[in-house]
Protein backbone atom coordinates (compact mmCIF):
# COMPACT_ATOMS: atom_id res chain seq x y z
CA UNK A 1 0.00 0.00 0.00
CA UNK A 2 1.51 3.42 -0.74
CA UNK A 3 2.22 5.50 1.92
CA UNK A 4 0.36 8.79 2.01
CA UNK A 5 1.88 12.36 1.65
CA UNK A 6 2.98 14.01 4.81
CA UNK A 7 1.55 17.26 5.28
CA UNK A 8 3.01 19.85 7.46
CA UNK A 9 2.13 22.10 10.39
CA UNK A 10 3.15 25.41 10.73
CA UNK A 11 5.91 25.97 13.16
CA UNK A 12 3.67 28.57 14.77
CA UNK A 13 0.82 26.98 15.01
CA UNK A 14 -1.62 23.82 14.70
CA UNK A 15 -2.31 24.85 10.96
CA UNK A 16 -1.60 23.30 7.59
CA UNK A 17 1.59 25.00 6.29
CA UNK A 18 1.94 27.05 2.70
CA UNK A 19 5.18 27.62 2.92
CA UNK A 20 8.65 25.89 3.84
CA UNK A 21 11.47 28.16 4.30
CA UNK A 22 14.34 26.36 3.30
CA UNK A 23 16.78 28.92 4.51
CA UNK A 24 15.25 29.13 8.60
CA UNK A 25 14.11 25.83 8.65
CA UNK A 26 10.47 27.20 9.26
CA UNK A 27 7.38 26.50 7.88
CA UNK A 28 4.70 28.91 7.61
CA UNK A 29 0.38 28.55 7.63
CA UNK A 30 -1.03 31.86 5.40
CA UNK A 31 -1.82 33.32 8.67
CA UNK A 32 1.45 33.29 9.88
CA UNK A 33 3.00 33.87 6.51
CA UNK A 34 1.28 36.94 6.18
CA UNK A 35 2.64 38.31 9.82
CA UNK A 36 6.30 37.27 8.44
CA UNK A 37 5.75 39.51 5.37
CA UNK A 38 4.49 42.27 7.23
CA UNK A 39 6.96 42.52 10.09
CA UNK A 40 9.62 42.35 7.73
CA UNK A 41 7.93 44.84 5.53
CA UNK A 42 6.97 47.32 8.25
CA UNK A 43 11.09 46.91 9.63
CA UNK A 44 11.86 48.36 6.52
CA UNK A 45 9.54 50.99 5.66
CA UNK A 46 11.12 51.90 9.40
CA UNK A 47 14.50 52.54 8.05
CA UNK A 48 14.06 53.39 4.01
CA UNK A 49 11.49 55.83 5.39
CA UNK A 50 11.74 58.34 8.27
CA UNK A 51 8.25 60.47 8.35
CA UNK A 52 8.09 63.04 11.49
CA UNK A 53 5.24 62.74 13.64
CA UNK A 54 3.28 65.27 10.95
CA UNK A 55 4.44 64.49 7.41
CA UNK A 56 2.53 67.45 6.05
CA UNK A 57 4.11 69.84 4.16
CA UNK A 58 4.07 73.15 5.05
CA UNK A 59 0.63 74.35 2.91
CA UNK A 60 -0.79 70.99 4.43
CA UNK A 61 -0.79 68.89 1.53
CA UNK A 62 -0.34 65.10 2.20
CA UNK A 63 3.15 62.86 1.95
CA UNK A 64 2.57 62.28 -1.25
CA UNK A 65 4.08 58.47 -1.91
CA UNK A 66 3.57 56.98 -5.64
CA UNK A 67 3.42 52.94 -5.40
CA UNK A 68 4.48 51.73 -8.56
CA UNK A 69 1.88 48.77 -9.29
CA UNK A 70 1.63 46.57 -12.60
CA UNK A 71 -0.73 43.90 -12.13
CA UNK A 72 1.36 41.53 -10.65
CA UNK A 73 2.26 39.79 -7.50
CA UNK A 74 5.20 41.80 -6.09
CA UNK A 75 3.33 45.09 -6.87
CA UNK A 76 0.24 43.85 -5.37
CA UNK A 77 1.48 42.38 -1.95
CA UNK A 78 3.78 45.84 -1.66
CA UNK A 79 0.18 47.73 -1.87
CA UNK A 80 -1.87 45.73 0.38
CA UNK A 81 1.14 46.15 3.01
CA UNK A 82 1.50 49.63 2.09
CA UNK A 83 -2.28 50.47 2.64
CA UNK A 84 -1.63 48.14 5.66
CA UNK A 85 0.74 49.37 7.32
CA UNK A 86 0.60 53.00 6.16
CA UNK A 87 -2.89 53.40 5.13
CA UNK A 88 -4.62 54.93 8.86
CA UNK A 89 -2.01 58.19 8.48
CA UNK A 90 -4.00 60.72 7.27
CA UNK A 91 -0.66 63.04 6.69
CA UNK A 92 0.03 60.40 4.10
CA UNK A 93 -1.63 59.66 0.72
CA UNK A 94 -1.05 56.96 -1.31
CA UNK A 95 -1.18 56.90 -5.34
CA UNK A 96 -1.27 53.56 -7.12
CA UNK A 97 0.47 54.46 -10.64
CA UNK A 98 0.77 52.00 -13.29
CA UNK A 99 3.33 52.17 -16.73
CA UNK A 100 1.42 51.06 -19.90
CA UNK A 101 4.12 49.71 -22.29
CA UNK A 102 1.91 48.88 -25.20
CA UNK A 103 2.00 45.20 -24.94
CA UNK A 104 -0.70 43.56 -26.52
CA UNK A 105 -2.30 40.27 -25.03
CA UNK A 106 0.10 41.12 -21.66
CA UNK A 107 -0.51 44.82 -20.27
CA UNK A 108 -4.67 45.34 -20.81
CA UNK A 109 -5.46 42.30 -18.78
CA UNK A 110 -2.84 43.27 -15.87
CA UNK A 111 -3.55 46.80 -16.05
CA UNK A 112 -6.96 45.53 -15.30
CA UNK A 113 -5.47 43.44 -12.06
CA UNK A 114 -4.10 46.77 -11.04
CA UNK A 115 -7.01 48.85 -11.41
CA UNK A 116 -9.24 46.35 -9.86
CA UNK A 117 -6.55 46.28 -6.86
CA UNK A 118 -6.55 50.01 -6.40
CA UNK A 119 -10.14 50.14 -6.43
CA UNK A 120 -10.89 47.46 -3.35
CA UNK A 121 -8.35 49.27 -1.19
CA UNK A 122 -10.04 53.12 -1.92
CA UNK A 123 -6.30 54.06 -3.65
CA UNK A 124 -6.51 56.67 -6.02
CA UNK A 125 -5.38 55.27 -9.40
CA UNK A 126 -3.19 56.92 -11.97
CA UNK A 127 -1.79 55.58 -15.59
CA UNK A 128 0.83 56.77 -18.52
CA UNK A 129 1.48 54.96 -21.63
CA UNK A 130 4.93 55.01 -23.93
CA UNK A 131 2.81 57.26 -26.22
CA UNK A 132 1.78 59.95 -24.06
CA UNK A 133 5.75 60.10 -22.98
CA UNK A 134 6.24 60.45 -26.92
CA UNK A 135 7.67 56.94 -27.28
CA UNK A 136 6.16 54.46 -29.68
CA UNK A 137 4.39 51.44 -28.01
CA UNK A 138 6.97 48.82 -27.11
CA UNK A 139 5.52 46.25 -29.35
CA UNK A 140 6.31 48.83 -31.90
CA UNK A 141 9.72 49.19 -30.32
CA UNK A 142 10.03 45.52 -31.06
CA UNK A 143 9.67 45.32 -34.51
CA UNK A 144 12.17 48.42 -35.07
CA UNK A 145 15.12 46.58 -33.39
CA UNK A 146 16.29 44.94 -36.33
CA UNK A 147 16.49 48.46 -38.42
CA UNK A 148 18.03 50.27 -35.57
CA UNK A 149 20.37 47.50 -34.67
CA UNK A 150 21.72 47.84 -38.14
CA UNK A 151 22.32 51.93 -37.73
CA UNK A 152 23.72 52.28 -35.00
CA UNK A 153 26.88 49.99 -33.61
CA UNK A 154 25.10 51.32 -29.73
CA UNK A 155 21.75 49.19 -30.70
CA UNK A 156 23.78 46.31 -31.78
CA UNK A 157 22.40 42.82 -29.55
CA UNK A 158 20.28 45.04 -27.48
CA UNK A 159 17.30 42.83 -26.32
CA UNK A 160 13.38 44.38 -25.89
CA UNK A 161 13.71 44.83 -22.43
CA UNK A 162 16.96 47.19 -22.73
CA UNK A 163 14.29 49.77 -24.56
CA UNK A 164 11.52 48.85 -22.27
CA UNK A 165 13.34 49.54 -18.90
CA UNK A 166 14.93 52.94 -20.16
CA UNK A 167 11.58 53.84 -20.99
CA UNK A 168 10.08 52.32 -18.36
CA UNK A 169 12.23 54.26 -15.78
CA UNK A 170 11.95 57.33 -17.58
CA UNK A 171 7.56 56.93 -17.45
CA UNK A 172 7.76 56.41 -13.74
CA UNK A 173 10.12 59.21 -13.49
CA UNK A 174 7.22 61.72 -15.24
CA UNK A 175 4.58 60.47 -13.35
CA UNK A 176 5.62 61.20 -10.37
CA UNK A 177 6.51 64.98 -11.43
CA UNK A 178 2.98 64.79 -12.20
CA UNK A 179 1.68 63.75 -8.91
CA UNK A 180 4.08 65.47 -6.66
CA UNK A 181 5.45 62.63 -5.07
CA UNK A 182 7.39 63.21 -2.50
CA UNK A 183 8.88 59.72 -2.73
CA UNK A 184 8.19 56.17 -4.62
CA UNK A 185 7.64 52.44 -3.85
CA UNK A 186 8.96 49.82 -5.89
CA UNK A 187 7.65 46.05 -5.13
CA UNK A 188 11.28 44.66 -5.93
CA UNK A 189 11.72 41.09 -3.98
CA UNK A 190 14.58 39.22 -2.80
CA UNK A 191 15.00 37.65 -5.78
CA UNK A 192 15.30 40.73 -8.00
CA UNK A 193 17.57 42.46 -6.11
CA UNK A 194 19.98 38.95 -5.95
CA UNK A 195 19.40 39.02 -9.80
CA UNK A 196 20.62 42.99 -10.04
CA UNK A 197 23.32 42.57 -7.66
CA UNK A 198 24.86 39.72 -9.65
CA UNK A 199 24.30 41.09 -13.29
CA UNK A 200 26.09 43.88 -11.84
CA UNK A 201 28.91 42.39 -10.54
CA UNK A 202 29.26 40.13 -13.03
CA UNK A 203 29.97 42.96 -15.33
CA UNK A 204 32.33 45.04 -12.85
CA UNK A 205 29.78 47.79 -12.30
CA UNK A 206 30.23 48.53 -8.70
CA UNK A 207 28.70 52.07 -8.88
CA UNK A 208 25.56 51.03 -10.44
CA UNK A 209 24.75 48.55 -8.00
CA UNK A 210 25.74 50.84 -5.08
CA UNK A 211 22.60 53.37 -6.72
CA UNK A 212 20.06 50.57 -5.85
CA UNK A 213 17.47 51.23 -4.57
CA UNK A 214 16.29 52.39 -1.64
CA UNK A 215 17.51 55.69 -2.22
CA UNK A 216 16.33 57.85 1.08
CA UNK A 217 19.64 57.95 2.62
CA UNK A 218 21.18 59.12 -0.55
CA UNK A 219 18.87 60.75 -2.88
CA UNK A 220 20.06 61.08 -6.45
CA UNK A 221 18.62 64.92 -7.51
CA UNK A 222 16.15 65.26 -9.77
CA UNK A 223 14.19 62.38 -9.08
CA UNK A 224 11.64 61.06 -6.20
CA UNK A 225 13.73 58.41 -3.81
CA UNK A 226 12.91 54.90 -4.18
CA UNK A 227 12.00 52.65 -1.57
CA UNK A 228 11.87 48.64 -1.93
CA UNK A 229 9.91 47.74 1.45
CA UNK A 230 10.08 44.01 -0.27
CA UNK A 231 13.23 43.84 -0.66
CA UNK A 232 13.81 41.28 2.14
CA UNK A 233 10.75 39.02 0.88
CA UNK A 234 11.48 36.26 -1.30
CA UNK A 235 9.72 35.72 -4.39
CA UNK A 236 8.23 32.22 -3.56
CA UNK A 237 6.81 33.76 -0.38
CA UNK A 238 5.18 36.88 -1.74
CA UNK A 239 3.52 34.32 -4.58
CA UNK A 240 1.94 32.02 -1.84
CA UNK A 241 1.19 35.21 -0.01
CA UNK A 242 -0.78 36.68 -2.85
CA UNK A 243 -2.91 33.66 -3.75
CA UNK A 244 -3.93 32.95 -0.06
CA UNK A 245 -4.79 36.51 0.40
CA UNK A 246 -6.79 35.82 -3.63
CA UNK A 247 -5.77 39.26 -4.30
CA UNK A 248 -6.25 40.10 -8.20
CA UNK A 249 -2.94 39.14 -10.05
CA UNK A 250 -1.94 38.74 -13.32
CA UNK A 251 -0.10 35.41 -14.09
CA UNK A 252 1.02 35.73 -17.83
CA UNK A 253 4.89 36.85 -18.32
CA UNK A 254 5.66 39.50 -20.90
CA UNK A 255 5.80 38.18 -24.15
CA UNK A 256 9.33 40.22 -25.39
CA UNK A 257 11.22 39.00 -22.09
CA UNK A 258 12.61 35.74 -23.52
CA UNK A 259 16.27 35.83 -23.80
CA UNK A 260 16.87 38.90 -21.64
CA UNK A 261 19.82 39.06 -19.14
CA UNK A 262 17.74 39.20 -16.12
CA UNK A 263 16.27 35.66 -17.12
CA UNK A 264 19.95 33.64 -16.90
CA UNK A 265 20.61 35.57 -13.72
CA UNK A 266 17.22 34.21 -12.45
CA UNK A 267 18.31 30.23 -13.21
CA UNK A 268 21.66 30.96 -11.95
CA UNK A 269 20.42 32.86 -7.92
CA UNK A 270 17.93 29.95 -7.85
CA UNK A 271 20.97 27.54 -8.23
CA UNK A 272 22.46 28.82 -6.00
CA UNK A 273 19.37 29.41 -3.27
CA UNK A 274 19.12 25.56 -4.02
CA UNK A 275 22.51 24.46 -3.10
CA UNK A 276 23.52 26.83 -0.33
CA UNK A 277 19.72 27.94 0.75
CA UNK A 278 20.52 32.29 2.36
CA UNK A 279 22.29 33.01 -0.85
CA UNK A 280 19.92 35.64 -2.24
CA UNK A 281 20.13 36.82 1.05
CA UNK A 282 23.93 36.65 1.60
CA UNK A 283 24.31 38.77 -1.94
CA UNK A 284 22.09 41.65 -0.39
CA UNK A 285 23.87 41.77 2.70
CA UNK A 286 26.50 41.99 0.60
CA UNK A 287 25.89 45.08 -1.26
CA UNK A 288 24.37 46.37 1.96
CA UNK A 289 28.21 46.45 3.19
CA UNK A 290 29.39 47.41 0.01
CA UNK A 291 27.58 50.42 -0.08
CA UNK A 292 28.56 51.21 3.11
CA UNK A 293 32.15 51.26 2.51
CA UNK A 294 31.71 53.10 -0.35
CA UNK A 295 30.31 56.09 1.22
CA UNK A 296 33.25 55.98 3.66
CA UNK A 297 35.53 55.80 0.72
CA UNK A 298 34.15 58.47 -0.98
CA UNK A 299 32.48 60.77 1.60
CA UNK A 300 33.72 64.24 0.01
CA UNK A 301 33.16 63.06 -3.45
CA UNK A 302 29.99 64.07 -4.87
CA UNK A 303 28.57 61.74 -8.21
CA UNK A 304 28.14 63.73 -11.40
CA UNK A 305 24.43 63.98 -12.29
CA UNK A 306 23.76 66.12 -15.57
CA UNK A 307 20.66 67.04 -17.43
CA UNK A 308 20.03 65.63 -20.39
CA UNK A 309 20.33 68.37 -23.66
CA UNK A 310 17.11 67.58 -25.13
CA UNK A 311 14.80 65.90 -22.21
CA UNK A 312 16.15 67.70 -19.08
CA UNK A 313 16.16 64.08 -17.65
CA UNK A 314 18.65 63.54 -15.13
CA UNK A 315 21.89 61.34 -16.94
CA UNK A 316 25.46 60.82 -16.71
CA UNK A 317 25.88 61.60 -20.06
CA UNK A 318 24.84 65.04 -22.56
CA UNK A 319 22.13 63.05 -24.34
CA UNK A 320 20.03 60.78 -22.15
CA UNK A 321 19.63 57.19 -23.35
CA UNK A 322 15.71 57.54 -23.72
CA UNK A 323 16.17 60.35 -26.07
CA UNK A 324 19.22 58.32 -27.92
CA UNK A 325 16.99 55.58 -28.42
CA UNK A 326 13.84 57.91 -29.29
CA UNK A 327 16.19 59.09 -32.14
CA UNK A 328 16.77 55.79 -33.19
CA UNK A 329 13.30 55.04 -33.51
CA UNK A 330 12.54 58.37 -35.52
CA UNK A 331 15.01 57.52 -37.79
CA UNK A 332 13.26 53.90 -38.81
CA UNK A 333 10.07 55.44 -39.26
Amino acid sequence: MAEGLAIEKCSRCNSTSVIHQAYSGQHFCSKHLSASIRKRTSRELRQQLILPKDARHEDGSPYRILVAISGGKDSAVLLTMMVDILGCRRDVEMIAGCIDEGIDGYRAPSLECARELAASLEVRFETMSYEEMGYERMDEVVTRMPAMADNHDEAKGLMPCSYCGVFRRQGLNALARKLNADVMALGHNLDDMAQSILMNLQKGEIDRSVRLAPHTDNPIEGIAPRIVPLRWIPEQEIHAHAICQNLPIYHGDCPHARGAMRQQSRGIVAELESITPGARHGLLHSLDEIRRLHRVANQNSKSEVNSCSECGEITSREVCQACTMKQWLAETA
